[in-house]
């Protein structure tokens, strides 16, 4: 890509514009994190709620204290080990940060990316960008631009092209604020890892933990209901379905000779290569023409845990429309 390029979307942000850009997870919708109005764009273009709060993108951790305070030990270890990467920290807001930003919490959620798009245009911009996933609210992340022009067109003033992104799911976020590592989001780096880092167990989310994105029980959703489904009810569910609807199906084994599913889609057995390849492998059967994805649910192993979560996630937005075709049904 052309510095001039990123010259253009550097100064975009600097006028209250909306950039989106690739980092290694999704592409993200940026905005200066710093500027009340331009933040307000994101959340009208993504029909976002005012209250969900959006992860700013800082270029290294020398940022963090324009941002953060009250940081614990466990602060530097983690952005020495995964900085940059694909790890949000929750942390104590500075008190110049915009409640715009936050929901209005008394916590920020930062990361620096390690795309070298991301980090290019870090460096150029010279400030902080908040940058939610590149998509409708609730829908599926975007991980290449074309995804971003379909879902965003114009209310998106420019989108960087950086090619299909490398993990393909958000990024992990650890609540640090509290002085109790809280896992409040699994991504790529998971809890073992961040464990072995800091020395101490992680705790998982509770009520009391800072709202964050992706953190609503139903988010990640397709256009089209998913149901999320055992291995071993598999294809007796694909049977029954398909006997009333069009059937895409995604699993992580071929397809039996018997299946009536319109649409057969081969998973990764790799979790890695699984998440790289999910929201494109949903957006691909979002437009097949079928009426419902029936998923294999993936195993329940600790590599798993954040494919499990998109999933489930997904499948709960899709619960009561299902519920509503359902009682429509029986009238």
């Amino acid at each position: 890509m052309q510095s001039s390029e990123i010259g253009h979307a550097a100064q975009l942000l600097r006028e209250g514009k909306l950039v989106a850009f690739p980092t290694e997870t999704v592409y993200g919708l940026g905005a200066d994190a710093s500027n009340p109005q331009a933040v307000r764009r994101i959340f009208a273009a993504k029909g976002r709620p005012a209250d969900h709060p959006v992860i700013v993108h800082v270029h290294d951790a020398n940022d963090l204290a324009r941002w953060a305070r009250d940081m614990s030990p466990d602060v530097e270890r983690l952005t020495a080990r995964f900085w940059p990467g694909p790890l949000t920290l929750v942390l104590k807001r500075a008190a110049s940060v915009i409640d715009e930003v936050t929901g209005g919490q008394d916590t920020v959620g930062l990361r620096c990316p390690s795309h070298p798009i991301a980090q290019e245009l870090l460096r150029v911009f010279g400030g902080g960008i908040a940058a939610p996933s590149a998509n409708r609210f609730g829908r599926i992340s975007s991980t290449t631009a074309q995804h971003v022009r379909d879902e965003l067109g114009d209310s998106v003033d420019l989108v960087l092209d950086g090619g299909a992104c490398e993990v393909g799911i958000e990024s992990t976020i650890l609540d640090v604020s509290s002085g109790v590592p809280t896992l409040l989001r699994p991504g790529r780096i998971g809890a073992a890892e961040i464990e072995s880092v800091i020395g101490a167990p992680v705790t998982r989310a509770g009520a009391q933990s800072p709202r964050v994105s992706g953190s609503l029980e139903a988010h990640y959703a397709p256009q089209l209901p998913l149901l999320l489904v055992a291995s071993i009810d598999l294809d007796r569910v694909v049977r029954e379905q398909s006997a009333l609807r069009p059937v895409a199906v995604l699993a992580r084994h071929a397809r039996p000779r018997d299946s009536r599913s319109a649409l057969w889609q081969i998973a990764a057995t790799d979790a890695q290569a699984y998440a790289h390849d999910l929201y494109a492998l949903l957006r691909f059967i979002d437009r097949s023409g079928c009426s419902m994805i029936v998923v294999e649910a993936p195993p329940e192993r600790p590599e798993w845990d954040a494919v499990r979560d998109r999933l489930m996630r997904a499948a709960a937005a899709s619960s009561s429309s299902l519920a509503r075709e359902g009682a429509q049904g029986t009238e």
